[in-house]
């Protein structure tokens, strides 16, 4: 069981005004801990604002309170807030550069970590931080409604593959069901979550899937800006496109390249197994988990394959 730092809860508790920001290109993990966490501190007489840089994907706007974040900051310093950090832990990785905060608070689960934060809960063996903030509210005797359970749940069932990954505990299971009592309805957001792509989500990972290279037990997939203009997808429209190609039975690694300039690609990595691919995305300055990481290479796309193949057998004595 995990157990909230008693310096965290009292921040929470004692403060009045928060900004809860979330990283960029945010995830079902990182949306529904912060809306969550937001609609809880809300509910307690707190003013709490969310933010993210860049918008809410498609896909995870059937979350209730989600509409409420900012994607600007004006508004929300206007009240000298504490920042929370969640499912991060720098204020660059969120997007937020050159401001100063009073005070200053991480949640986050990642294996890569920095140094920033007045106040600091970094648990890597929590599955999702939806589950630290579940905790959160639990120790703070806040009451979870339904909206929040649904926040919650989703976020935990994005980050453990609906139950099915490694990351997935008794604890987590036991988690979920006592989320499902308090309204959160899995058979409606395992539908929202998986089974409602737009047309030009689906058209693109069609694309993606036509450039399937396998080599050394690894699956790459490109997605390219010539991609992205003929399908009129975004960015957001990609999440996730790794995890069918990791689905083969010979590999181990599956590498999905985003293309984001001339010569510049965001790899998103996800692995099964005992192949850690957190120490692979930290050789290129990125990080993660150990199933599932992201980075930035710059290189042409044959020559960053290349780098990408060539760091695995170096992380992982192959």
């Amino acid at each position: 069981m995990m157990k909230v730092p008693k310096k965290v809860l009292s921040a929470l508790r004692d403060e009045e005004s928060f900004l809860v920001a979330a990283h960029i290109n945010p995830d079902g993990d990182a949306i529904g801990s912060a809306v969550a966490l937001c609609l809880a501190l809300e509910s307690a007489g707190k003013k709490a604002v969310a933010y993210s840089r860049d918008p809410v994907p498609s896909h995870y706007t059937f979350l209730p309170g989600q509409e409420k974040i900012l994607s600007g900051l004006e508004d929300a310093l206007k009240d000298d807030p504490v920042l929370v950090l969640v499912d991060c832990n720098s204020p660059g990785r969120a997007g937020i550069r050159d401001l100063h905060f009073r005070r200053s608070i991480v949640m986050d689960h990642h294996a890569t970590e920095s140094d920033f934060g007045d106040l600091r809960w970094i648990d890597r063996s929590a599955a999702a931080c939806g589950m630290m903030v579940y905790e959160v509210l639990k120790s703070l005797g806040i009451e979870i409604t339904k909206a929040i359970a649904t926040n919650l749940y989703a976020a935990i069932a994005v980050d453990t593959g609906t139950f099915r990954y490694s990351n997935t505990t008794a604890g987590v299971l036991r988690t979920g069901a006592e989320l499902i009592d308090l309204g959160a309805q899995p058979a409606l957001i395992a539908e929202r979550l998986y089974e409602t792509w737009s047309m030009k989500r689906f058209r693109i990972f069609m694309m993606s899937l036509n450039t399937l290279e396998i080599k050394d037990d690894v699956a790459m997939t490109h997605v390219s800006e010539t991609m992205f203009r003929k399908t009129g997808a975004g960015a957001e429209d990609t999440e996730n496109f790794a995890n069918l190609p990791r689905s083969i039975e010979s590999v181990k690694v599956a590498a999905v390249f985003r293309e984001v300039g001339r010569g510049a690609w965001k790899v998103s990595l996800r692995s099964k197994g005992e192949v850690d691919v957190s120490k692979v995305a930290e050789r290129f300055g990125g990080g993660g988990h150990r199933n599932a990481a992201g980075c930035r290479i710059e290189a042409d796309l044959k020559s960053a394959k290349k780098a990408l193949v060539g760091a695995i057998r170096r992380s992982h004595g192959r």
